[in-house]
């Protein structure tokens, strides 16, 4: 692994050289910012200390069967996460990645696995972000009646902190009055409403279809192995010819020819910021 500081300063010199720059994030970008690390069942249980005592882990609990065998359950624990993610700021880095694509002459894309809505919370366009895991920011009626998914502005979930069990009234469908959950993919999920998602990634393809990969950079910041589909993403296009930066403490093994750097998110993008500048 080279030197942190060699790493930052080619990583600042490929970033003002490009022509775009794609930001790809998985959950390690929100830690950064105060969010739970979930990071392995005792990761998760440190979050959410009564579900250990349910011998729940965080697969068992992001299944969709909950919302139709146990409400409560189901929304206790996602509408913790709402209103998590609501209350956290997200945190430098990612106006630093939005001030280095606005600066860059076919701007950026963010792709990203995360379902906080932080991007955007962080000032990227809407149309310039793709949430292949959908947001919590959207609800979905459970019911099917139709209703195309909403946003979930205005929805408010009352959780014991005790038992991590959500009190009524829970979030219902504004159409049919069914209830509602997030517009998330989650484990063996077959009712997922993926509509939203697929524009965004069909506005991400369009984007890369005009772009000379070459003078591409995408930065990484995160990803991990667990669920790949983010690393998957940025090897991809560094195959075909684009520059990968990838920010990962624990795994920031990279392809050859990539930038690795072996720290979070916050700390990396800053010293590459004050490189560049």
């Amino acid at each position: 692994m080279e030197d942190p500081g060699d790493a930052h300063r080619r990583a600042a010199e490929a970033i003002a050289a490009a022509d775009a720059l794609l930001v790809t994030a998985g959950a390690g970008m929100g830690v950064d910012s105060g969010l739970p690390d979930f990071r392995g069942d005792e990761g998760f249980w440190r979050a959410y200390p009564p579900f250990r005592h349910l011998g729940l882990s965080f697969v068992d609990l992001a299944d969709p069967r909950w919302f139709d065998d146990d409400p409560a359950l189901a929304w206790g624990f996602y509408g913790h996460r709402l209103h998590l993610y609501r209350d956290t700021a997200p945190h430098r880095g990612y106006a630093r990645l939005r001030r280095w694509s606005e600066a860059r002459p076919a701007g950026g894309f963010v792709f990203t696995s995360n379902v906080d809505g932080h991007f955007q919370r962080a000032g990227f366009a809407e149309e310039r972000v793709c949430e292949c895991h959908g947001a919590i920011g959207r609800l979905q009626c459970t019911a099917g009646c139709g209703r195309e998914p909403w946003a979930a502005d205005g929805a408010s979930v009352t959780v014991d902190p005790a038992t991590m069990r959500a009190t009524d009234p829970l979030p219902a469908c504004p159409g049919c009055g069914a209830l509602a959950r997030p517009g998330i993919l989650m484990f063996g999920d077959l009712d997922w409403d993926p509509s939203r998602t697929a524009a965004q990634q069909a506005r991400l393809r369009a984007w890369l279809s005009g772009l000379d990969l070459r003078r591409l950079v995408v930065v990484e910041c995160g990803a991990g192995t667990a669920v790949p589909t983010v690393r998957m993403l940025g090897q991809d296009l560094a195959r075909r010819g684009a520059t990968l930066i990838r920010v990962n403490p624990r795994e920031p093994q990279a392809p050859a020819g990539a930038i690795a750097i072996p720290q979070g998110a916050a700390p990396a993008l800053a010293a590459i910021d004050a490189t560049l500048a």
